[in-house]
């Protein structure tokens, strides 16, 4: 009777993991799409503050002259709801995000990167 084999024919090894199309494919193409959706997302988060700024100046300018009443309950209840809108989308772009490659390690650096960056 001869013993059989248990391990496998071919194991992967540390240079199978350490080749180009390795780590090209699992490391480093995500880690670009988390860098450019990161610096794209604070780009916009960038934008959208420097227009709601603008539109909130606005609506002080025009309270001052009598065209309009701001309350300020209102105000804030409307800013916490943007911050909690911006929580969620920056929650669902990390959670995309990790799907991207096997462990979605380098996605997610990638786009901290990115938001570190932009």
């Amino acid at each position: 009777m001869t013993p059989t084999n248990t391990t496998p024919s071919n194991p992967a090894t540390l240079e199978d993991y350490l080749t180009t199309d390795f780590l090209l494919g699992n490391v480093g193409a995500p880690f670009l799409i988390g860098l450019a959706v990161g610096y794209f997302a604070k780009k916009m988060f960038k934008t959208a503050l420097f227009i709601g700024g603008g539109i909130i100046v606005g609506l002080f300018v025009t309270e001052y002259y009598g065209f309009t009443k701001i309350s300020d309950a209102s105000l804030q209840d409307a800013a916490s709801t943007a911050g909690q809108m911006a929580k969620t989308f920056g929650d669902f772009l990390m959670e995309r995000l990790s799907h991207i490659s096997s462990k979605g390690v380098s996605a997610g650096v990638g786009f901290l990167a990115g938001l570190r960056w932009g």
